[in-house]
């Protein structure tokens, strides 16, 4: 092929590809309640078993790199991070100290249930149980799960994942060097070999988490100063390669958590306060299409891919490899769990642990870092099948069951009370934005008068009749009613430590009053986690330390506000005598 030529064999195979999931997503939209990313793979495994062929080959360097970067980085910026944070005490032990005892457990049984070495046993388990991102939140947001349960199981599977990937290098670096005979170093087994490890694995994802920060903060600096949609758009693009690029091969830390954190930075900080409605629109909506193109890709290909004579061979290894590492998983979840459920309010309940364990799908992590593997590896070709063969279980299986799972443990998924709120309050914002629409146009003179009048009449009457919707439905639902306030609460104790800390930088008010008053304010937050608000409508509910020192001063300020507001009122009043 000549220099700067386009292959048109993969061009076409890609779009033989996209044909695939076109059909399969149709066959979805008919038959309904059908998981669409495990049709496909299904699809790509019947596409394997009679033998079309794909040029395209799906490699290590094109997961890690191409493929899951904007993975992660949507499903991290669509994590709300104070749900995260509330629940990161279950979600760290899980995604650290269980994947490690995991790891640990199913490579010393592994050494003797299918004849490996125990370093080898070590590397199958830390490519088979890091937890999935792609495979669950695709099939959580298929099901509709609740929402504490996804955060804490999409939480996990995003984390334990920089620290599987970190693991599995360590780890086969000295499988390799064992292999060439040039193993230096102290053994795993002792105390100083496991001592290298674990160093290792904290520089490595603290300095993701590092390098996450500083990126997700340049990015959201530049975006601060912008109002330009399309621009915002390719900066996060530019972020989600960047940071993974960055921290992977220039500061040789964890691309995966780094790419997380700079998601988790730009989708609630950045969302908050560096992008306008219009650019939020347009930017998670980017974002939503790409994951699902790439999920779509992904899925299909992992299924076109499956090695199927090798998977027939070692059937009996798959066979075996399934219930153990099931078993490795629920033997960490469920200690762990309740032992973070001492300091953990509200606690993880038994049904949510039974679908932390069944929910922690295998698919594109493990597959990239089997596929990574070097040819003079030993046991390359049964490892292969062992990772391909477990992660279709585990897609296939305990994905379609996923739902019955839910239903026979009466998890319950969204309400239609829920589900409705969502509808009028996405249809709410729509109409503020075509409003503010109207708006500009009409004030740059783009607009008839006429239609901008019309226009605005129609928007405004639906408006009205969207807020009197919302204010039934949150009437008719207690709980509803309650999250909702808290969670607008916690938006606006937010807004205001961000006042307080731009006050004090500036010189407005002084450090030790500024650090007072944000005291108060991450009071206030406290009882907000805890599920109590500090606003009431008929009573002060909190009392705010600038009224105790008010008060000291001898200003009567209730007694003012009262004067104020019935000077206020007489009128009404007169009227309503009348």
């Amino acid at each position: 092929m000549a220099p700067g030529a386009v292959d048109v064999a993969i061009l076409v195979d890609l779009i033989d590809v996209f044909i695939i999931a076109a059909a399969v997503g149709i066959f979805v939209a008919k038959v309904g309640d059908f998981p669409y990313t495990i049709a496909l793979l299904l699809a790509g495994i019947a596409a394997s078993v009679i033998g079309i062929e794909v040029a395209i080959e799906l490699s290590h360097d094109l997961i890690l790199l191409v493929l899951l970067p904007p993975l992660l980085f949507e499903g991290a910026a669509t994590t709300d991070f104070e749900r995260l944070r509330r629940n990161l005490l279950p979600i760290l032990s899980l995604a650290v100290v269980g994947l490690v005892g995991s790891i640990v457990l199913l490579g010393a049984a592994g050494q003797y249930v299918f004849g490996f070495d125990l370093l080898l046993a070590l590397l199958f388990a830390a490519m088979i149980l890091p937890t999935d991102p792609v495979s669950v939140l695709a099939l959580f947001e298929d099901l509709g799960a609740p929402d504490r349960l996804a955060v804490l199981v999409e939480g996990e599977s995003l984390i334990n994942d920089g620290v599987g990937v970190v693991l599995f290098s360590a780890l086969l670096a000295r499988v390799s060097a064992e292999a060439a005979g040039d193993a230096t170093g102290p053994a795993l087994t002792t105390l100083d070999g496991l001592g290298d490890v674990g160093l290792n694995v904290l520089v490595v994802s603290g300095g993701g988490l590092l390098v996450g920060l500083a990126a997700g903060f340049a990015t959201y600096s530049v975006m601060r100063g912008l109002d330009d949609h399309m621009t915002e758009i390719v900066l996060t693009i530019v972020l989600a390669y960047g940071a993974f690029v960055l921290a992977e091969h220039y500061f040789h830390v964890s691309g995966v958590i780094a790419t997380v954190v700079a998601g988790l930075f730009i989708g609630n900080r950045g969302a908050e306060y560096a992008m306008s409605p219009q650019t939020k629109i347009a930017i998670f909506t980017t974002w939503e299409t790409g994951a699902f193109i790439v999920n779509t890709f992904i899925f299909l290909m992992i299924g076109v891919t499956v090695p199927i004579s090798s998977v027939v061979e070692h059937g009996w290894a798959i066979l075996l490899a399934i219930p153990l590492v099931l078993l490795a998983r629920a033997v960490m979840v469920y200690p762990i769990i309740a032992t973070t459920n001492r300091a953990t309010r509200p606690s993880v309940p038994l049904a949510y642990q039974h679908v932390w364990v069944w929910g922690g799908l295998h698919g594109s992590i493990p597959i990239a870092l089997v596929l990574g593997l070097p040819p003079g590896t030993p046991e390359r070709e049964m490892l292969r099948a062992m990772v391909f063969g477990v992660a279709a279980f585990s897609l296939v299986v305990q994905g379609l069951t996923m739902g019955p799972l839910l239903d026979s443990l009466g998890v319950v998924t969204r309400s239609d009370a829920e589900e409705l709120f969502e509808l009028l309050i996405g249809r709410a914002r729509a109409v503020d934005a075509a409003l503010e629409a109207a708006e500009d146009l009409n004030e740059r003179g783009d607009i008839p008068q006429q239609a901008y009048e019309e226009f605005t009449a129609e928007y405004e009457r639906e408006k009205a009749a969207l807020a009197g919707a919302i204010r039934e439905l949150l009437a008719e639902t207690p709980e509803l009613r309650h999250e909702q306030i808290l969670a607008g609460e916690r938006r606006l104790l937010q807004r205001e430590k961000s006042a307080l800390i731009d006050a004090a930088r500036s010189g407005v008010v002084a450090d030790d009053v500024g650090e007072r008053l944000l005291e108060e304010v991450d009071l206030k937050l406290d009882y907000v986690h805890d599920g109590q608000s500090t606003v009431a409508s008929d009573e002060e509910a909190f009392e705010e330390f600038w009224r105790q020192r008010a008060d000291e001063y001898g200003l009567d300020v209730d007694r003012q506000h009262l004067d104020d507001a019935g000077t206020e009122d007489t009128p009404g009043s007169e009227s309503a005598g009348e």
